[in-house]
């Protein structure tokens, strides 16, 4: 008798440790972020950020998006400016997404604006898209 007591106390204590290890492998989950902002010079510390954040959280750095809005849309037009963000952004794994309604409100058309940068159809609704998602967020 008490080598079946034994004997199941050693399998029950293999499966905890066992689901335990799935478990911490599912909780292992990427750590993604978006940052809405309204002003184009921004860019540059919002790029540093999501370095800082990718060394630190290693392998759990997943994705980071800058959702530009507002009237700063009208700078994008601006290729030679954007290029330097446009250069750093890559290199950092930073998307940049513009607001699709701001270009339609400020008159820009998306021809104009660098290939390299995403177009969504409202850079507001894409922002709270991505928080039920799970993203961090923070509005600049």
């Amino acid at each position: 008798m008490k080598k079946l007591i034994l004997g199941l106390t050693i399998l029950a204590l293999t499966l905890t440790n066992t689901l335990n290890a799935q478990t911490s492998k599912q909780d292992h989950h990427a750590h993604n972020y978006v940052v809405l902002t309204k002003k184009i010079p921004q860019l540059q510390p919002i790029i540093l950020t999501a370095e800082a954040l990718a060394k630190e959280d290693g392998e759990s750095f997943g994705d980071f998006q800058v959702i530009i809005c507002g009237k700063t849309v009208e700078d994008l037009t601006d290729k030679e400016m954007m290029k330097s963000f446009i250069e750093k952004a890559k290199k950092a794994h930073v998307k940049i997404v513009v607001c699709g309604f701001s270009l339609k409100k400020f008159k820009v058309n998306k021809e104009n604006i660098p290939e390299e940068l995403e177009v969504v159809d409202n850079g507001i609704l894409h922002d709270f898209q991505l928080q039920k998602k799970g993203y961090l967020s923070i509005e600049l």
